[in-house]
């Protein structure tokens, strides 16, 4: 891993940085390639001396980030640590999850190191119907009437003018909100 420690109203100190490479690198152990994974680390440390740590891993097809504050810097570094480690694990548990599901019942799931237990709460995206239907041009009143005539919280339209895809939703206000596609 390559690793970029900034401070800001702080030093990075020799032992403050050896730290943060020896509790991140932890991580290590849930990436194949370690060499093209940069670590991005931004300590600071605020009037009220309390510390914050915030740490950015951008890898492929994910963004891990996590960020802590507390009047130890080492105590902060072991939290931010740990949240890391639990995005890991919840999203090698969705990745898991999809790969298991497509193959129809054949194990793919690889092991998470040290026995750790994953929450089996995480949280799940399940389509449950899908439905097709053509868009009909029309103005943004026009949808409004049909949304209430459906009883629906939102309706999706062609505007007549623009030719784009809209939609018109029912804000918790009452009134009515209006997004446009590019």
């Amino acid at each position: 891993m390559m690793y970029n420690i900034r401070g800001e109203n702080i030093e990075v100190t020799p032992a403050l940085r050896e730290y943060v490479e020896k509790k991140i690198g932890k991580l290590e152990r849930y990436f194949d390639d370690t060499d093209h994974v940069h670590v991005n680390v931004n300590l600071k440390v605020y009037n009220d001396g309390q510390g914050k740590i915030e740490v950015t891993i951008p890898i492929p097809h994910l963004l891990l980030r996590a960020e802590e504050r507390h009047d130890d810097m080492y105590a902060a570094i072991d939290l931010v640590t740990d949240k890391l480690e639990r995005q890991i694990r919840k999203h090698k548990t969705k990745v898991n999850r999809k790969l298991r599901d497509r193959e129809k019942g054949v194990k793919l799931a690889a092991p998470v190191p040290n026995g750790a237990a994953v929450a089996e709460n995480d949280e799940e995206f399940e389509i449950v119907r899908t439905k097709h239907f053509s868009l009909k041009p029309m103005d943004s009143e026009e949808a409004i009437l049909q949304m209430n005539l459906l009883g629906h919280n939102f309706f999706i339209f062609t505007n007549a003018e623009t030719n784009r895809t809209n939609i018109v939703y029912r804000r918790k206000d009452g009134r009515y909100g209006l997004i446009e596609a590019n």
